[in-house]
């Protein structure tokens, strides 16, 4: 894939601004479209856009493939007919900075509820029409989530393999009873579903349309509690009732002293190998579907994955284990020639994990964060080592923002930036210029980092199950001085989709007349 000079912004959609306690893909989802094209911004980066589930991560979603229907714009459902005034009351739960969950998920909910009621009750037929066309094109994918999704609320979230066993381990009988009890709630899920997925579809042809491509984020592992392992149970180390016997997870590194223990089940490669990764071809189909390009997550567990036997409590006693490695690729390119990704290439890498890596000319990714450490020595994150195909970030959403790391860290660590660069007086401007200005094809910076903020408004801290995601900017917050600061970033250091006309016209004149 060509990857031409460029920048873009992290930002998942749940951190944008709106009236319902969540960023959703309405109003403001456009608006920041409009942003970063008016910034010189030519890439959206998201995270993993799945139905979450506990701890609300976007990296344990309940499906690969279905969309989180907490994104979906209840504005516009009024705007459909479907819901009124009366149907969404203001709430004094909603917080403009913080997404509050559980409040947020019951509201909305409830109001997904009463569309998928008013809009079967009214709906004209080539509406319906277009809604059964859309449940039949993607039933491979959907029938087992819809189901999944009714059964997991009728046990009150339980998981699956908590469900009676004929549910859990899917006997034929059974589930056929389960669709015909269901058959409201799985109409419902479906509705959810359908509109995720037209919204959706709107806001990237809006984001082609103003030259914005849209990233997105496949984790290389599924959750456990999702319809991906218990509709094909045979993809992966499970017991005789759905437990996992290994796990994944990652062995001590710079995030955690004792690993990270993800539990998610490991997958069977020998049995997807035999039939040709079809599961995985699905996968990237749908992602290619909503992304232009796609980040995959911890890429180096295609060539090893840290396994780690169920019982352990952390992820420190496992051991590597090879994986499906360039034959997996090769299957992949035989579906998608111009397989359109970014390989995430941190922690603990080994020859091998880059020579997979560059065998398909993938980029990889660069740290800003990790360059500068106590020992102030040269490494391959510091900019000036730097290959032309790479992503360089100030950090990523498992990061502190760049404001949050340099008040925790040493002297010596902002000693060693200011002698590799000169004094700092803004540390996030300096990392994204350093970034901005370095030779990799592409630069994505965090919005946090944008707009200057600090440790308060991380999105993640890896290890710790509960209190991340909910982070959220306000509308006031892209200032004109914001625009002109990414906007002469973009200009300064050749990252505008510029024709040479408009190279040349922007040469004579002032930058301020060109934001």
């Amino acid at each position: 894939m060509d990857f031409p000079r460029s920048s873009g912004i992290l930002l998942h959609p749940t951190s944008l601004p709106g009236t319902y306690g969540i960023g959703d893909l309405g109003r403001y989802a456009f608006e920041f479209v409009d942003f970063l094209k008016l910034t010189g911004q030519t890439l959206w980066q998201v995270l993993p856009l799945g139905p979450t589930s506990f701890g609300d991560s976007p990296y344990q979603a309940t499906s690969s493939f279905a969309g989180n229907p907490l994104l979906i714009a209840l504005d516009e459902l009024k705007s459909a007919g479907w819901l009124s005034d009366d149907d969404l009351p203001p709430s004094s739960d909603f917080n403009e900075y913080v997404v509050n969950y559980g409040p947020v998920i019951e509201y909305h909910i409830e109001a997904l509820n009463q569309a998928f009621v008013n809009f079967h009750e009214n709906a004209i037929d080539s509406v319906k029409d277009e809604f059964n066309a859309f449940c039949k094109d993607n039933a491979e994918w959907l029938d087992d989530f819809v189901l999944f999704a009714a059964l997991k609320d009728s046990h009150d979230g339980a998981p699956w393999w908590e469900w009676p066993a004929g549910q859990a381990l899917r006997d034929t009988q059974e589930l056929d009873a389960a669709r015909q009890g269901l058959d409201e709630a799985i109409q419902s899920h479906m509705f959810r579903q359908w509109i995720f997925a037209k919204q959706w579809r709107r806001l990237r042809d809006y984001a082609n349309s103003e030259g914005i491509r849209l990233m997105g984020d496949i984790p290389i592992f599924v959750a456990h509690d999702s319809a991906d392992t218990w509709s094909n149970q045979n993809l992966f180390y499970l017991d005789e009732k759905g437990l996992p016997t290994v796990i994944a997870g990652v062995p001590p590194d710079y995030f955690s002293k004792t690993g990270q223990r993800w539990g998610n089940p490991l997958y069977r490669w020998d049995v997807m190998k035999s039939a040709g990764y079809d599961w995985w071809k699905k996968r990237f189909s749908m992602a290619f579907q909503k992304f232009d390009l796609v980040r995959i997550d911890h890429f180096r567990g295609f060539e090893a994955y840290w396994e780690v036997p169920a019982a352990e409590e952390t992820a420190e006693n496992g051991n590597w284990v090879k994986g499906p490695g360039a034959g997996f690729f090769d299957e992949m390119f035989k579906a998608f020639p111009d397989l359109p990704i970014v390989a995430e290439d941190l922690g603990e890498i080994t020859p091998e994990v880059y020579a997979l890596r560059d065998r398909y000319n993938f980029p990889g990714m660069k740290i800003l964060q990790f360059a500068f450490d106590d020992s102030c020595t040269p490494n391959s994150f510091q900019p000036h080592s730097y290959p032309a195909n790479c992503v360089v970030y100030t950090g990523t959403h498992d990061n502190n923002t760049s404001l949050g790391w340099w008040n925790e860290v040493s002297d010596n660590v902002r000693n060693c930036l200011q002698a590799y660069m000169g004094p700092v007086h803004d540390p996030p401007r300096a990392l994204m210029r350093l970034a901005m200005m370095s030779v990799a094809h592409t630069v994505i910076i965090p919005l946090q980092d944008v707009l200057g903020y600090g440790a308060d408004t991380r999105m993640n801290f890896p290890g710790i199950a509960s209190g991340n995601w909910a982070w959220r900017f306000s509308k006031d917050s892209l200032t004109e001085e914001i625009r002109f600061i990414l906007g002469d970033m973009a200009y300064r250091y050749d990252r505008l989709p510029l024709t040479e006309e408009e190279r040349k016209k922007r040469s004579a004149g002032s930058v301020h007349g060109s934001i």
